[in-house]
């Protein structure tokens, strides 16, 4: 069985920071989960028709616009979730948009919550590492323009990887 998620990539050096952290902290998804605000959640394949899923995502990004992202600090889902995140704190309204658009063609999935987009620096695990990860990047500011987003496959690794680039306005 295949899985597939569809996100915007955090690019360098800010992904590699993201990384370090996760990592240091204990995560073992560190490794696996590259650094990214998702679009849609990871999504059984079986029930998906791929081709009619890349043309779906092919006309989402044509239809969008490039549009600048600014992380700044840290937030959790603490006591809902056990995640702690980096903020996005420009570009919200437009992944809220590219989220209901992706998700509104071939593949219907339904969201275990409220779809908010952020990037994960911390899940499952215990207090005090959320903690770390918490504190270890209050600070931390990133701002770049996103001009698309990834297909990413799940790998008989465990390990997300790319597999499409869909880019806006193309």
């Amino acid at each position: 069985m295949r899985t597939i998620g569809v996100s915007i990539p955090i690019p360098q050096p800010y992904a590699e920071r993201l990384h370090q952290v996760r990592q240091a902290v204990g995560d073992p998804l560190a490794d696996a989960v590259p650094p990214h605000v998702t679009l849609m959640p990871p999504t059984d394949v079986e029930r998906v028709d791929l081709v009619a899923l890349r043309a779906h995502l092919r006309t989402v990004a044509a239809g969008s616009s490039a549009f600048r992202m600014i992380l700044n600090g840290t937030g959790t889902f603490r006591p809902v979730s056990p995640v702690v995140f980096v903020q996005v704190s420009r570009g919200i309204a437009e992944c809220e948009q590219l989220e209901k658009l992706v998700r509104g063609g071939p593949v219907e999935r339904e969201l275990e919550f409220p779809y908010h987009p952020h990037v994960t620096v911390a899940h499952h695990l215990d207090d005090a590492a959320l903690d770390d990860a918490f504190d270890e990047l209050a600070d931390f500011r990133a701002t770049f323009e996103v001009d698309g987003f990834d297909l990413y496959e799940h790998g008989d690794d465990e390990v997300w990887r790319p597999v499409d680039r869909f880019a806006f306005g193309s």
